[in-house]
């Protein structure tokens, strides 16, 4: 029985790391609506990072990311796309690329603790995923997208 509940628990967690993006409407800052199950980055990967404003490790994930940015986006081309979960009243304090106030896409995508990071491969499968941050952390997301790259044969 032990071994069984471990096999469903494996297979669950590998279907849902392949899994494709849900359906979910977010909007951007300027009002514009946008469908997650869209989300792509012309074929390469990209990865998508769930924050709040006054999440302490949100804003350290997000300081080191945007440190080294220019460099991951000239050598691989990686996007990174940031989803805000702050309530409505804390909107005007984000300058993220999607608003989800109401936390569906949070809740689609099973996320139960920020920060979280998806990455996502060039087909637009989910192909990791993480919660926490740790100082030096975001160096497995470059890590992990250079070798979806070398997988591709890019």
């Amino acid at each position: 029985m032990k071994k069984f509940l471990l096999t469903a628990l494996l297979l669950l967690g590998v279907a849902t790391t392949y899994a494709q993006l849900p359906a979910i409407s977010l909007k951007t800052l300027d009002g514009k609506v946008i469908n997650t199950a869209e989300l792509n980055n012309d074929g390469k990967p990209f990865v998508i990072s769930f924050f709040a404003t006054w999440c302490h490790p949100c804003n350290r994930e997000l300081s080191a990311i945007q440190e080294v940015y220019a460099d991951w986006q000239d050598e691989t081309g990686v996007k990174v796309i940031a989803i805000s979960i702050d309530q409505a009243q804390n909107i005007h304090k984000v300058k993220p690329l999607l608003l989800d106030p109401n936390s569906d896409f949070k809740r689609a995508m099973g996320v139960n603790q920020i920060p979280h990071v998806f990455i996502i491969d060039g087909k637009g499968k989910i192909v990791e995923s993480r919660s926490g941050y740790t100082d030096g952390g975001e160096q497995h997301i470059i890590e992990k997208v250079r070798s979806l790259l070398e997988a591709e044969g890019e």
